[in-house]
């Protein structure tokens, strides 16, 4: 029977697993409530201070909905007549957030929570609303970051999820069908879990906290109310709680959301080769001591990869000194890293092992459609880059023939300094600026060349 899996909108409580716990003063462990006033223990003081940085989203959008027009209406268009009629209707979602930074107002979520939409409303435990603007989002990791204009809020402290162990305590906060924020218990059940289909790069937590429709963005935290991962997927035959669920780990969360911040984009790293999982089989045929990791079967030309010296064959075992499983876990710890960052990748060659630093290039692609940052960019492709004098700022990459970028005078080359006498020097200042000024005339500051103009958007 085909696994069910459903992308989440929720969150978790807590179970009575300490039972089977060896004897341990309770004071020692700072999860537990006041040992003084209190015999039994809670993890009550903890979620009084992680569950205000957890929210609640909904976000509505419109979709377009094709209707078959019946035979008897189409005969008295003659033969030409449109098969379909296409109507626009309005939908909403409902699901999670987190607040990861609360000076700043970000919050992360799952971009299938927010995916369409044109307006995003953030709900704080405290009963605040909030509209949020979003930052960006990245499908093939179904992770999203907005921003929130709020004062008086609380953030939720990273944990290295590189660090975590199977048989961790794990703590799910979300809010599960709408009916309100949650709190469930269990533990990580599996890590590294990958090969699900259940998104494009996939290297989840597995847990057993119970997680349902609507925790999507939650938080699941550790017995500290660090985050250790955001809520995505849960495994189950009608779309309930089975305990298995998955969640994005925090690094690899952390790593998306830094280039979203800096590049108002996921700028993908790409190692430039083909591999399969090591099983028994590869194993014994490449006389391997492990039966987890990945083998390279092809190094594609002017890659990452090939600069390296990696090699068909190799057997790579290790990302960053943590082991990974499967060929799926490889790329997806590689894939969120980031371009032009480097990765240390333990090497198993002919019964050597080795340490190959790697330079991620970017994947194809990179680039951003200007359309989504403004109408009046409409037909450009941008990216980051410099001037011919080494200043930074966003490269016009490409322009099409009579769109509407190329009426506003947009030339391939341009290099986008400013908007309104504001300096930007890449992708992500240049959407908050032009989203700042997005009610009025927006000047865009261009040199083109060694020659600077304005371009002006009215």
């Amino acid at each position: 029977m085909k696994a069910n899996y459903t992308k989440l909108f929720k969150v978790s409580v807590l179970s009575a697993c300490l039972a089977m716990a060896p004897a341990v003063s309770h004071a020692a462990l700072p999860w537990f409530g006041d040992s003084d006033k209190q015999e039994t223990p809670t993890l009550a003081p903890m979620l009084e201070k992680a569950t205000p940085a957890v929210v609640n989203i909904s976000a509505t959008g419109m979709k377009k909905d094709a209707q078959r027009i019946p035979d008897v209406f189409r005969y008295f268009f003659g033969p030409n007549a449109p098969q379909h009629q296409v109507q626009e209707k309005p939908f909403q979602t409902a699901g999670s957030g987190v607040i990861i930074d609360a000076e700043k107002g970000y919050v992360v979520t799952n971009h299938h929570v927010i995916a369409d939409t044109d307006k995003i409303l953030v709900t704080l435990k405290d009963g605040r609303q909030f509209e949020a603007k979003k930052l960006g989002s990245d499908a093939e990791s179904d992770v999203a970051l907005l921003q929130i204009e709020a004062e008086d809020i609380t953030d939720i402290p990273l944990a290295n999820s590189d660090k975590l162990r199977v048989g961790d305590f794990a703590i799910a906060i979300g809010n599960p069908f709408a009916i309100g924020q949650t709190v469930t218990s269990g533990i990580v059940s599996a890590l590294g879990r990958s090969g699900l289909g259940i998104e494009g790069y996939e290297n989840f937590i597995q847990t057993d906290a119970a997680i349902n429709s609507g925790n999507s963005g939650g938080a699941l935290v550790n017995f500290k109310g660090e985050l250790i991962g955001i809520n995505t997927a849960i495994l189950g035959p009608h779309g309930g709680n089975v305990g298995i669920g998955f969640a994005i780990p925090s690094n690899m969360m952390k790593n998306l959301v830094d280039q979203i911040v800096e590049f108002g984009e996921v700028r993908r790293g790409v190692l430039g080769i083909s591999g399969e999982n090591i099983d028994a089989g590869i194993a014994k045929a490449f006389d391997l001591p492990t039966t987890q990791g990945a083998i390279v079967r092809q190094v594609f030309e002017g890659t990452a990869a090939e600069e390296a010296g990696i090699k068909p064959g190799d057997a790579i075992v290790s990302v960053n000194g943590r082991k990974i499983q499967t060929f799926f876990e490889l790329r997806a710890k590689i894939g969120t890293m980031g371009a032009g960052n480097t990765a240390t990748l333990g090497i198993i060659r002919d019964g050597k092992e080795l340490e190959i630093k790697v330079k991620l290039k970017e994947a194809e692609g990179g680039n951003v459609a200007a359309a989504s940052m403004h109408p009046a960019l409409d037909g450009s492709d941008l990216g980051n880059g410099k001037t011919k004098s080494g200043e930074k700022g966003v490269v016009v990459n490409s322009v099409e023939e009579r769109s509407i970028a190329a009426r506003l005078g947009l030339e391939e080359g341009d290099v986008i300094i400013g908007v309104n006498r504001e300096r930007v020097t890449n992708i992500a200042q240049l959407r908050d600026k032009l989203d700042k000024h997005k009610n009025g005339i927006i000047a865009l500051n261009v040199m083109r060349g060694n020659t600077q103009l304005y371009l002006v958007i009215r």
